[in-house]
């Protein structure tokens, strides 16, 4: 019946993205300096990447690089939503930092390409068939690279939030080489090892993934829209410490990076897509897919993490330092803080972001 039930939700709840997305005029009415840049991955997708070179009412523009990666269903503007006074993006700005804002394939930000169009039923499969995977193979080398040419600086700072921790660790375990350009990653609610996942109901979800995954795109479902998942209804007028809800923050993604994330759950691991043994043996050259090898991050990583997070174990977060060479956990000092709370509460900044930036400077 729960099948059936989400089937439902799937097919009859299709609609528009919010309007998250102009990120433009809210940067530039809180007073901050803006830059957009497009920028074309070797696949053909075209990604908008932000720049907030300074604070307000300055303008030294040489200065360290952070630069900062969204989580899943999200885009760049969760680190601006927060307004001045909270959001993280802002905070590292006014603290002498030069703030880049990644947006991945597929969010609104970033979904075109140069042949594919993503609402031409004939195209849109193609489209999507991307993982978070691809976003750490294809979009983030290139977001890098590009933040370090422009900026004139040789290595960065990395910041990253869930998906943006998760696609972190992947790059640099699959391209050791960026190692050596990331001074130091400060990776909050960073997904990656799902041993000991605490999340009961979609890990009932996960147990019928590629069930799932194959019925969703036989119904030619290839986007989940983040309004799938948050509602107005969720929307609060600044509620104590929150000041936005998950549907200010909201985008899409594909099916097969949720079906991704599925797969790993499932089988309590963080490795590759899971295609079948025989294709498995054809990309892989074995019949299951090879496990990310976080021996190779040899970054130095701070793995900013919470109790109260549905989607991520403290078991999970200690086993992936014990097993980075470089890094440490860092347990946020408040045991309801959330795993969206890094993006959603304004209590972001003494807890997380006065750390971060105290850390960072001392560098």
């Amino acid at each position: 019946m729960w099948l059936i039930t989400f089937l439902a939700i799937l097919v009859l709840i299709s609609v528009e993205a919010n309007n998250v997305c102009d990120i433009n005029t809210k940067v530039l009415k809180a007073g901050y300096p803006f830059e957009t840049y497009d920028l074309v991955t070797e696949d053909g997708y075209i990604l908008e990447v932000y720049r907030i070179p300074h604070g307000k009412n300055e303008t030294q523009r040489h200065r360290p690089v952070v630069f900062m990666m969204h989580g899943l269903l999200s885009s760049a503007s969760s680190f601006v939503e927060l307004g001045p006074d909270y959001a993280m993006a802002y905070n590292l700005a006014d603290a002498g930092f030069d703030i880049w804002l990644g947006n991945a394939r597929g969010v609104c930000n970033s979904r075109r390409h140069i042949t594919l169009d993503p609402d031409d039923n004939n195209q849109k499969a193609e489209f999507f068939n991307f993982s978070w995977e691809e976003i750490a193979l294809y979009d983030l080398p290139l977001l890098l690279d590009f933040a370090l040419k422009t900026s004139g600086q040789e290595k960065l700072h990395y910041i990253g939030h869930s998906q943006g921790g998760a696609t972190f660790l992947v790059l640099n375990s699959m391209r050791p080489e960026y190692n050596e350009k990331i001074e130091s990653a400060h990776l909050m609610a960073g997904v990656g090892y799902k041993r000991n996942f605490p999340n009961h109901m979609l890990s009932r979800f996960a147990s019928y993934t590629s069930v799932l995954y194959d019925l969703v795109r036989t119904l030619g479902l290839h986007e989940i829209k983040h309004e799938w998942i948050a509602s107005d209804n969720d929307k609060p007028a600044e509620v104590g410490e929150y000041k936005v809800s998950l549907r200010d923050l909201g985008t899409s993604a594909s099916v097969k990076q949720l079906s991704h994330f599925g797969q790993n759950v499932r089988d309590k691991t963080f490795r590759r897509w899971d295609y079948s043994l025989l294709e498995n043996f054809f990309h892989y050259g074995s019949l299951t897919p090879p496990e990310y090898n976080l021996r190779r991050v040899n970054v130095d990583i701070t793995m900013h993490y919470t109790i109260a997070d549905t989607l991520l174990d403290e078991r999970d977060v200690l086993a992936m330092v014990n097993d980075l060479p470089n890094a440490k956990a860092r347990k946020i000092p408040k045991d309801n803080f959330s795993h969206y709370d890094f993006v959603q509460s304004s209590l972001v900044k003494p807890l997380v972001t006065d750390y971060i930036i105290s850390d960072l400077k001392s560098r």
